[in-house]
């Protein structure tokens, strides 16, 4: 995956297909609410996996039924790369299997 920023606009055009992932201080971010401590947990677990096989590591924050994502690439000075976007798409695609929204 490129660590080349984006133009705002392809971000933008990225964002419109990932319903709930906000433009936020440089990043984009996400909030999904569970069901349970429990489930926000296996969320989280799950979302870790997904950053390890991509080697690209969030910011990710636990509450009692809820997970916070903040993404941006470090390497490219903290912008949005094709690969935070990348991210965002396949935790997406996991997410409802937790009982995510």
């Amino acid at each position: 995956m490129t660590a080349d920023p984006l133009p705002q606009r392809q971000i933008e055009d990225r964002l419109a297909q990932l319903p709930g992932w906000a433009l936020e201080d440089d990043g984009i971010t996400r909030t999904y609410r569970l069901g349970s401590h429990f489930a926000a947990a296996a969320l989280t677990s799950h979302i870790a996996q997904v950053q390890d096989e991509l080697n690209h590591h969030s910011d990710l924050t636990l509450g009692y039924d809820t997970v916070r994502l903040a993404v941006r690439t470090h390497s490219a000075d903290g912008a949005i790369t094709a690969l935070d976007l990348d991210l965002a798409a396949r935790i997406e695609q996991l997410a409802p299997a937790h009982g995510a929204h």
